[in-house]
């Protein structure tokens, strides 16, 4: 059964960070809050996990469209293709925040996404999210927890995500009620700029 713990966002606690990132390194799987909705993550790099995510989700893993969570901009060129200074000033811009952008992939990708030719990325104005990222010291692999119930797409409340899914993830981060609209999703790997999905995220940005 699931640890179900509460990280406060202005101030994340160190000890329960640590507590979350070593279940990660142990190919661990964790519900936590982003500037959107509640994210099913784990570590990029432990490929058991990755399959247990797609399991989960239902989706053969290479043809998984997971995002990569992010504490920045720094770990960008680490699976991307170089970008040019527009598109980078317009990362600059959106992030932090609710976008997930779509770039092309490079060939640092981890192994299971090496036919991929594309990556979505997130870094979310969420400092419990960006922090597990900075102490893993890679980025999270991340997909929304959706409720089958349609009227509510995405479940908000931690203790009834907990209640659902406790038998399936090793953790439950508790971080305040989460919202129930998804990220703006942005494609910027083809020559022209391809809105996906209009979430959260205003498209005045662009």
């Amino acid at each position: 059964m699931a640890q179900f713990i509460k990280i406060y966002n202005e101030n994340p606690n160190e000890k329960e960070i640590d507590k979350a990132v070593k279940i990660l390194r142990n190919g661990g799987l964790i519900i936590y809050p982003t500037d959107t909705v509640y994210g099913l993550g784990c570590d990029i790099t432990n490929t058991k996990a990755l399959e247990k995510i797609a399991k989960i989700k239902g989706v053969k893993l290479e043809k998984a469209n997971f995002s990569f969570i992010c504490n920045d901009l720094s770990n960008l060129s680490d699976y991307v293709k170089q970008i040019d200074t527009p598109t980078f000033k317009l990362l600059k811009r959106a992030l932090p925040g609710p976008y997930t952008f779509i770039l092309e992939g490079n060939t640092n990708l981890p192994k299971v996404f090496k036919k991929k030719k594309t990556v979505g990325i997130r870094v979310p104005d969420n400092n419990i999210a960006r922090t597990l990222v900075k102490v893993l010291g890679n980025p999270i692999i991340s997909t929304s927890i959706k409720d089958e119930d349609e009227v509510i797409e995405y479940t908000t409340d931690p203790e009834l995500i907990y209640e659902k899914w406790q038998n399936k993830v090793d953790l439950v981060i508790n971080g305040g009620y989460g919202d129930n609209q998804g990220s703006t999703v942005i494609d910027l790997s083809k020559d022209t700029i391809e809105i996906i999905r209009e979430g959260k995220g205003s498209l005045d940005i662009l």
